[in-house]
């Protein structure tokens, strides 16, 4: 596999944006990803291990559009989208290929027999397109993954409303997880200075969903004194919903499985932690025992009120069926809950009596827009937030590196390398970094340990 192209050699030796603009692109460039052949790989099969599906290999180099840039991957990092598009579940992700192809033009490009995935990535930018105006070859980058047609009408109020919606290297192809990638101009931000690639990388997906979920006027609205419950807090999700709920001067209930994720969060300084196999809320429901469900959505909501005294005004939903029914139960009378997916399961049960009868919320919640994820990105700029990355895997393992996801081994969230050598390169502002500390910085990393 020849790594070791002229444009790759420029990036690595820190090339300024006029001459890796000079450097010709490769035909083609290593990647991690999936092929069309394996779609009917895991019929039947109980354990769908991502490692049997997940490969590395040159693709061939595609166009650019007008509006889109190439960016030199230094970094990525896993999210549970990468297992579902490595367990081809809801549904294979070359369906979604297809369907974005339809449309014809420039995309007819992401319909091939390989699909490049990953949604979160830091790197330099190497090429742009013609009608790209902000951006420019060199600059250092972090990428969000909410690809979004920005022509359509609905775009200009949010983003998330236009038909043309796409999680980039889930629906799209030609993602995260290669030594280059393809991406709008729109899914750019600045990279934050102080941290490294691999800590750059490991955001923009779980922060800006998390920061629509709580902050942003399309999710809950929280404000000073919120209590809220945060389902997963050591998670990627959770983790910065435990941050944000901080800052916001909120005050978090974190749930989490065991003592040691217990830990974590009382390390991060949250006060009220829910440990789910101390309260008996461990067995997996369905929904349709109703006098086993109710007594595990008692135990909860007597658990927060032990705590805090009081019930949550927002729960951060993200579980799914598992979880969704004691949600509902346990937000107070006027309360939200707000779910931006369905980890274990897509198909609710709640009774519905506690929703209606006390004036309670629902609020779908996906991803974030542009403005969203540039104002989250500006709280990592600034040092108000930290990273949550607790590992990082080589290339060559990023098989291994989503299984851990897919088993829920990890905290936090789980880090690759791509043209990174090595972790700890591309801090630019060691001053600040000094100023928030290792200890913050490395939270998550030093836990894992």
């Amino acid at each position: 596999m020849n790594t070791n192209t002229p444009l790759t050699e420029a990036v690595l030796a820190g090339a300024d944006g006029e001459e890796l603009a000079a450097t010709p692109l490769p035909e083609t460039f290593r990647a991690a990803y999936l092929r069309r052949e394996d779609q009917e790989i895991f019929r039947g099969v109980q354990d769908k291990d991502v490692r049997r599906t997940l490969h590395i290999g040159e693709v061939p180099m595609p166009e650019l559009a007008p509006d889109e840039v190439v960016v030199a991957v230094m970094a990525a990092a896993v999210n549970y989208n990468t297992v579902w598009s490595a367990t081809f579940e809801p549904l294979p992700s070359f369906q979604f290929l297809k369907h974005v192809a339809r449309a014809g033009g420039w995309d007819a490009r992401h319909d091939q027999d390989f699909h490049v995935i990953g949604s979160d990535a830091s790197g330099v930018v190497v090429r742009v397109g013609a009608a790209v105006r902000h951006w420019k070859a060199g600059d250092k980058v972090v990428v969000t993954p909410g690809a979004i047609d920005e022509q359509e009408p609905a775009a200009q109020q949010d983003g998330l409303l236009a038909d043309r919606t796409l999680a980039w290297g889930f629906e799209t192809n030609y993602g995260a997880f290669g030594d280059y990638a393809i991406v709008k101009a729109t899914q750019l931000m600045r990279k934050p200075r102080h941290l490294s690639w691999e800590e750059a990388a490991c955001n923009s997906l779980c922060l800006g969903t998390a920061y629509r979920m709580l902050i942003s006027k399309h999710g809950a609205r929280m404000k000073m004194g919120d209590v809220v419950l945060i389902w997963g807090a050591t998670g990627g999700l959770g983790g910065y919903a435990v941050q944000l709920v901080q800052r916001a001067g909120g005050i978090p209930v974190g749930v989490v499985g065991n003592a040691r994720k217990a830990a974590l969060l009382e390390k991060m300084g949250c006060r009220h932690v829910i440990n789910r196999q101390e309260i008996g809320f461990t067995d997996c429901a369905d929904g349709t025992d109703e006098t086993g469900e109710m007594e595990r959505w008692r135990s909860l909501g007597a658990a927060i009120r032990k705590q805090v005294g009081e019930d949550p005004h927002v729960v951060f939903e993200h579980v799914g069926k598992e979880t969704f029914g004691a949600s509902v139960f346990v937000a107070r009378r006027g309360g939200s809950v707000v779910t931006c997916g369905s980890s274990t399961g897509y198909a609710h049960n709640y009774d519905n009596r506690h929703l209606w009868m006390r004036v309670k919320r629902i609020i779908g919640s996906h991803g974030a827009n542009y403005q969203e994820a540039v104002e989250a990105n500006r709280l990592l700029e600034l040092g108000i937030l930290v990273p949550t990355l607790s590992r990082v895997y080589p290339f060559a393992a990023v098989g291994e590196a989503t299984r851990s996801v897919q088993r829920n081994e990890h905290e936090g969230k789980v880090g690759v390398l791509c043209l990174a050598s090595e972790e700890g390169l591309g801090v630019e502002d060691p001053l600040l970094r000094g100023q928030i500390g290792e200890e913050r910085l490395r939270l998550f990393r030093d836990h894992e340990v």
